[in-house]
């Protein structure tokens, strides 16, 4: 095992290194063809990513993301595609928004206020997560189209309820109307950064913690075991003792408890209400984030961070002249390079074992085994 340890780490660093430098060749001939200079598009977001304040940014961005991202992830590990985090988290976050903002809430501890949307949240993530679990346990549908349908009921179930008269208040001066904002009681304090306007998100360290369950849950308990184990064989699961049904309905309400987690950080550290202009999207962008960090909590971080530099420099691709929808080019071509080149080393990887098992095989075999099998050949020329 030691005489390949170097080649499993440069087969795992082939596909990611693989697939950012296609990306980037990529990005450069679409900029070439567009008269743009990849040299100078690079140094524009390199320098704005140096800036505390993008620095910043992209990391409350990243936090968002890691969680969108390990709640797709769960679903992942039992083969399951949950496309409606971006529902779960955006109807998690309007709920929970209305009930950290009520009135009765203020007189509250700060601890128990925060601690109490935390749960309302991941409670209404797993509720609507698992609406689609019943679906597919007890009548055979696919979540992939439950969770669609899913997300567009989500959506006008929010648009329903962000109204004046039900759960939204307007705001004099414009045309923006929102939940009821949340007091300094029920707000989460953000990290100060030196030289940049905006705070790190304090929930920062939620994310982290979820992270941390997450690894451990998985590789660390047997729940974790028989996740993995249903996911790669439903049958020997089955044989195994484990029921299928159980396990596709427990994964998919962590998977929406943790994707009611997504909106908090948002919304407890910079919003402190639920609006028209809150962030969409974030659900469908953790797809992405696990897909290229292969559900793995640290390559889900870096994924992440990743993906919030993007975003977050995209904007001095303006003032220098560069088109930002470069970014979301470069985004794309990444994550779609990644399943490509994880499977070519995937299949690699598998012909090379298979040969190195015949070899193994072939210097094993016992010469005198042939011998009896050579003399017959001789006996029956004879």
């Amino acid at each position: 095992m030691r005489r390949f340890a170097p080649r499993a780490v440069l087969l795992g660093l082939a596909a990611p290194v693989g697939a950012l430098v296609f990306a980037v060749l990529v990005c450069a001939v679409v900029l070439a063809a567009t008269g743009h200079s990849l040299f100078d598009t690079i140094d524009a977001m390199v320098t704005a990513a140096q800036r505390p304040r993008t620095f910043v940014n992209s990391l409350n961005s990243a936090t968002q993301y890691y969680l969108a991202a390990i709640a797709v992830a769960i679903g992942f590990r039992m083969k399951l595609f949950n496309i409606g985090v971006d529902g779960q988290y955006r109807l998690a976050a309007m709920l929970s928004a209305a009930l950290a903002g009520a009135t009765w809430m203020e007189g509250l501890p700060s601890v128990l206020r925060i601690t109490m949307t935390i749960v309302a949240a991941m409670l209404v993530g797993a509720a609507w997560a698992g609406v689609a679990a019943l679906l597919k346990v007890t009548r055979g549908i696919s979540e992939v189209i439950s969770t669609i349908m899913l997300n567009a009921i989500a959506t006008y179930l929010v648009s329903y309820l962000l109204n004046p008269a039900r759960l939204a208040e307007e705001r004099p001066g414009s045309n923006n109307i929102g939940t009821r904002p949340i007091t300094e009681g029920g707000q989460v304090g953000g990290i100060p950064v030196s030289g940049s306007s905006s705070d790190l998100f304090g929930l920062v360290f939620l994310a982290a913690a979820v992270g941390f369950a997450y690894w451990f849950v998985l590789s660390r308990t047997r729940f974790g075991f028989e996740l993995k184990a249903t996911g790669l064989s439903e049958s020997a699961a089955v044989a195994s003792g484990i029921s299928v049904k159980k396990m596709v309905l427990l994964s998919m309400l962590l998977s929406g408890a943790v994707a009611g987690l997504v909106g908090l950080p948002q919304l407890l550290g910079s919003s402190h209400e639920y609006s028209l202009d809150f962030p969409p999207g974030i659900g469908f962008i953790g797809i992405a984030v696990a897909l290229l960090g292969r559900n793995h909590p640290i390559g889900m971080a870096l994924a992440a961070v990743l993906w919030g530099l993007l975003d977050n420099s995209a904007n001095a691709l303006d003032l220098a002249g560069v088109p930002r929808e470069i970014v979301g080019i470069m985004q794309g071509v990444i994550v779609l390079s990644v399943v490509i080149a994880y499977e070519l080393v995937r299949r690699y990887r598998v012909r090379t074992e298979q040969r190195e098992v015949g070899k193994a095989l072939g210097s094993t075999r016992d010469p005198a085994a042939d011998g009896p099998k050579d003399d017959n050949r001789e006996e029956a020329s004879a």
